[in-house]
């Protein structure tokens, strides 16, 4: 037998496995890629021909005795380690105490949310994520040339130049679900529309191409402007505050006519700012057109608002990021 295969040979007979470390270390000096045994199966192109069929025989014997030891001392630990979990010297001990879930931030806050609308009297509504351009742009008079149309700023699902065949897409907002529900629901409506939007933004500290929305929509025969602002005023005290600082300001909207933004001041009265926290407006009779409701006999209002914007005011943080990396240290804040 050649010298080296002898000399590694006792050197496995003799080796003491009496942990897992011990095994590992084992494994590491006699079977990896890098290990004494491998190294000898190099050592093949300078053996003599007449000499190699008798090296390589007792190479693998070698190999195998290393790999009989290896295992079996594996299912000797295995049998250790199980034998030491399962034995239980006294079923009277408290077992170890579990950690504590906690509702994620963005849960919390989307209950807080709908419990205050339910007190407001509205009910929710739901609807599909993926949409036809109907629902999602024409319906609620988006005009074809408008950017939310383009690729940069929608995901579709699937796009054809063919005019009989509609246009999908990952919805942009809740909003098609109004349009489906007045389709459906004949006045009076007073519903909410919580769920997932996505759009082909860049992600950033603001912004992210997942985020979650609330839709309102309060549709009934002389609905008024001073409606929609007495439900905003009374949601963001609900949420914020009594002392919450507000204040409404004219936007625009396509789907709504007039439109307005809401901001609440955060921060002290010194060093804080004006944070949007919400669009609305009167349904254009455009979009009550579109989806059966007669214009000249109803009016209505509505409202679309981020989650993770009033949980980012409500709870002081910094960046929409972290709602969606599941780091534990944050999530515990929460408990």
């Amino acid at each position: 037998m050649n010298p080296e295969i002898a000399q590694i040979e006792q050197q496995i007979k003799n080796y003491t496995i009496s942990n897992l470390d011990e095994l590992e270390s084992f494994r590491l000096q006699f079977l990896s890629k890098k290990g004494s045994i491998q190294e000898l199966f190099k050592l093949m192109g300078t053996i003599p021909n007449q000499e190699k069929a008798a090296f390589g025989k007792s190479l693998n014997e070698l190999k195998k005795l290393a790999q009989d030891t290896f295992d079996q001392a594996k299912e000797a630990q295995h049998s250790t380690q199980t034998t030491q979990v399962s034995a239980i010297d006294d079923i009277s001990l408290s077992p170890e105490p579990l950690p504590v879930g906690s509702i994620h931030p963005l849960t919390k806050t989307l209950q807080e949310m709908k419990n205050i609308f339910y007190r407001l009297g509205f009910n929710i509504a739901d609807g599909p994520e993926v949409e036809d351009d109907f629902h999602n742009f024409t319906a609620l008079n988006f005009p074809p040339n408008h950017p939310a149309r383009d690729t940069q700023d929608t995901f579709f699902v699937r796009k054809d130049d063919d005019p009989g065949i509609p246009d999908l897409v990952l919805r942009t907002h809740t909003s098609p679900v109004q349009i489906r529900l007045m389709e459906k629901q004949a006045p009076p409506i007073r519903s909410i529309m919580p769920g997932r939007v996505y759009r082909n933004e860049a992600v950033s500290p603001k912004s992210y191409f997942l985020f979650h929305q609330v839709e309102a929509l309060y549709v009934d025969r002389h609905v008024s402007v001073a409606d929609l602002k007495e439900s905003l005023i009374t949601f963001v005290k609900l949420m914020y505050g009594s002392d919450v600082i507000y204040r409404l300001r004219p936007s625009y909207f396509p789907f709504t006519e007039p439109s307005l933004e809401m901001d609440i001041w955060w921060g002290s009265k010194t060093t804080g700012k004006w944070l949007e926290i919400l669009g609305s407006g009167m349904v254009d009779p455009n979009v009550f057109i579109a989806a059966g409701v007669d214009p000249e006999i109803y009016s209505g209002f509505a409202w679309g608002m981020g989650v993770e914007r009033i949980a980012i005011l409500k709870y002081g943080i910094d960046d929409i990021r972290t709602f969606y990396e599941n780091d534990i240290r944050f999530l515990h804040q929460f408990i």
